[in-house]
């Protein structure tokens, strides 16, 4: 966000910031709190992946860093007698979590070595920071984030959002396909007891309601752990890993996710937010699914199982 951030760089001489300990010695920071939030690993990986072609990325723990390089040199001839040439770099750092801070530091130009006849260091590197926030910001998945806040914070429809969030980001450069389809890695299902299979062979949507037997009738496959919040779902009937056959998701609330059409009003029902949106591409139905990320937390409400219009929930009471 180059614009916002033109207020907020300065001369930081405290040595901590957000989690973590940064030794800034008093070097130049740029430092911007964004009020989203970010800490879905497939999302986090989503902005990895779409820039990796653009920039330097890295990634460790609940953070995603971005470096650009440039090169000086100090006379256009390289065959002339003193010729000089430094490679310099910056790095931006995404901290996710509930709220998403971008930081970056501009060190003194000792860091590259005795390249003293650098002009303007400071001035590049800090317009090159901001042109790759500025990039992650326009073209990543913390693009629709931003609109989103932008919306809900000014009350305006989605396309004043957009503009505004452009006019925020002047020095973007435009990325194509830097929103890879977030997709769920998981392991092979393997049968792990009784019958095999079910009797839905795919092709199209299946039809509704949920098989209250499913659990005698379907073959048990093996389980998918939700990464971010660490519960473990067990299925039935899923076979293979195209999506085609989902099967049934979820021991208590149970969804079967070829009858499940996506239309969100589980997630809108639910008092405890047991369901949250994920992508699973190519499945007939629809290719997004509200997936029990929650399913400890459930408080047998029925909500859910009482607004699924294709009647693809089932809820067992512990």
């Amino acid at each position: 966000m180059s614009l916002l951030l033109k207020d907020r760089v300065y001369t930081m001489e405290s040595p901590t910031t957000k989690r973590g300990v940064y030794p800034l010695h008093g070097y130049k920071l740029g430092l911007y709190r964004l009020p989203i939030k970010l800490e879905d690993p497939l999302e986090i990986q989503s902005i990895y992946d779409g820039l990796k072609n653009t920039f330097e990325m890295d990634m460790f723990a609940d953070r995603i860093y971005a470096t650009y390089k440039w090169k000086e040199q100090n006379m256009d001839d390289p065959d002339a007698d003193g010729y000089e040439q430094a490679e310099l770099s910056i790095t931006v750092e995404i901290i996710s979590g509930e709220v998403v801070d971008i930081i970056y530091q501009i060190f003194p130009i000792e860091k590259f070595g005795d390249q003293n006849w650098v002009k303007d260091y400071r001035k590049k590197a800090d317009h090159y920071a901001k042109m790759v926030i500025d990039t992650i910001l326009r073209n990543t998945i913390l693009a629709d984030k931003m609109i989103e806040s932008i919306m809900t914070s000014e009350k305006i429809p989605e396309g004043h959002a957009l503009i505004k969030l452009e006019e925020m980001t002047p020095l973007a450069q435009i990325v194509p396909d830097a929103k890879p389809m977030l997709v769920i890695k998981e392991e092979l299902p393997e049968v792990v007891g009784g019958p095999t299979g079910q009797a839905w062979k795919g092709g199209g949507i299946k039809p509704g309601p949920i098989d209250v037997e499913y659990k005698s009738k379907m073959g048990q496959t093996a389980p998918y752990k939700v990464a971010d919040t660490g519960v473990t779902l067990k299925t039935w009937g899923r076979v293979g890993t195209d999506n085609g056959v989902m099967g049934v998701w979820g021991e208590f609330v149970s969804v079967d996710m070829d009858i499940c059409i996506a239309d969100g009003a589980c997630i809108e029902a639910c008092p405890v937010d047991v369901f949250e949106f994920r992508d699973f591409p190519d499945n007939p139905a629809s290719t997004k699914k509200p997936l029990q990320i929650r399913e400890p937390d459930c408080i047998f409400c029925m909500a859910c199982e009482g607004v699924c219009p294709p009647t693809a929930i089932k809820i067992y009471p512990k």
